[in-house]
């Protein structure tokens, strides 16, 4: 709720902004550190290639929430910002962002960009914020892990059962080897990474236009259940409990866990920087089959009041293309156009064309109160699944988060 409140500033201030003021060649876009990986190289290679020039600051990721929302409401936002897809809602909601629908439905491929940035691009019917890079969650195993335990190191799980029958073949290795990994203390992680189970289930988590919770169903106790056992038996490490996050990655690259579900930037990392672990990329199941994923990254956003659509425009159709989607799948990025991201990432390791498969699956909760239902560490969701996984209580925890979720949804109008 405090997000709604800094960004509700932002209206008041962009409205008295004269938009001609702002014509210019040289325009200027916030992207967070997360991105940092591509995105310097993408505006080089825009910027070498057109009239128009971009200049390009990077921001610590856990300050571009607060440091946009304050410079807007103040009237020194940049022109362009690269912001994290499930923020868009709330600067919609202020008025801080431009109306892109016109500059998105104007696009010959419009169909064919990343649904899970656009659903949360999308605001009361208009389109306030495009795909710009993009994450999606999956599968990992450990091959050989897996052909140590007596498994096929080539046959992926398919459903839970498969999961935690490999889970406990891959534990009984002994030693410091766990079957199952997962940041337990994660609020954005497990969105990451169990939000897919209950969705691969037919379950889901925010219905009616993002207005009500619908964490108290049977898809949910399901998929609790399944981390519970997993946990009791001993699958997962005991570190697991307070991870909150920091460890999210980590784990699977020590080799010595046997699956863990995590984004497709571990690909990269892992074929980069840990050579020697062997590993297998899949969806992410339901209980009985099924898959789905969370998609994650960035959305290009343009702020009010000034006279940017047609750069906007400029911008995203380099990026859409080709040679930008290569650029961006090369150094780090899925690609956010389905119909050129086989081509795009034709040239990297093959496991990324799961990963691309898996963000044309990609869902992600669209909500002004995301980060207030979800992220937050003293919010609903973290504090439900931090409780659920490793305490007793699992049906008073699941319905006062619901209780909590629903209360700060009906808030938000």
């Amino acid at each position: 709720m405090k997000l709604l409140k800094i960004v509700a500033l932002a209206a008041t201030a962009l409205g008295a902004l004269s938009t001609s003021a702002f014509s210019q060649e040289k325009l200027t876009m916030w992207s967070r550190s997360s991105s940092e990986a591509f995105m310097p190289a993408l505006i080089d290679a825009f910027n070498a290639s057109h009239k128009t020039q971009i200049e390009l600051q990077i921001v610590p990721s856990a300050e571009m929430v607060q440091k946009y929302a304050t410079a807007a409401a103040g009237g020194s936002a940049p022109d362009f910002v690269s912001l994290d897809l499930v923020y868009g809602p709330a600067f919609a909601k202020s008025g801080t962002l431009e109306d892109l629908t016109d500059v998105a439905k104007s696009l010959p491929y419009f169909e064919h960009l990343s649904k899970a940035h656009i659903g949360t691009g999308t605001f009361e019917g208009r389109i306030y914020a495009m795909p710009m890079s993009a994450d999606a969650s999956v599968l990992l195993w450990n091959k050989k892990l897996f052909k140590q335990a007596g498994l096929d190191p080539e046959k992926a799980p398919t459903n839970w059962a498969e999961i935690e029958e490999a889970a406990g073949k891959v534990n009984a290795l002994g030693g410091d080897i766990r079957g199952f990994y997962f940041s337990g203390a994660c609020g954005g992680c497990n969105a990451f990474t169990f939000m897919p189970l209950i969705w691969a289930s037919g379950g889901d988590i925010l219905v009616d236009g993002g207005k009500r919770a619908t964490l108290d169903s049977p898809q949910m106790y399901d998929a609790i259940n399944f981390y519970r056992d997993m946990v009791a038996k001993g699958y997962v490490p005991e570190s697991a409990k307070t991870d909150s996050g920091k460890n999210f990655f980590g784990g699977f690259a020590t080799d010595k866990i046997g699956l863990s579900p995590i984004g497709a930037f571990a690909i990269g990392n892992l074929v980069k920087n840990y050579p020697t672990v062997d590993f297998g990329v899949t969806f992410i199941p339901g209980k009985t089959g099924g898959k789905a994923s969370f998609g994650g990254g960035d959305n290009f956003v343009v702020t009010a009041g000034r006279d940017n659509a047609p750069a906007a425009k400029e911008f995203l159709e380099f990026v859409y293309s080709l040679e930008g989607q290569t650029l961006l799948a090369k150094l780090g990025s899925l690609p956010t156009r389905d119909d050129v991201a086989a081509e795009a990432v034709k040239s990297l390791d093959q496991r990324y064309q799961v990963a691309t498969e898996a963000l044309k699956l990609g869902r992600t909760p669209s909500s002004p109160v995301y980060n207030d239902i979800i992220n937050s560490s003293t919010g609903p969701w973290k504090q439900m699944l931090n409780e659920v996984f490793f305490d007793d209580d699992v049906k008073g925890s699941v319905t006062k988060a619901q209780t909590a979720m629903q209360s700060i949804l009906d808030d938000t109008d």
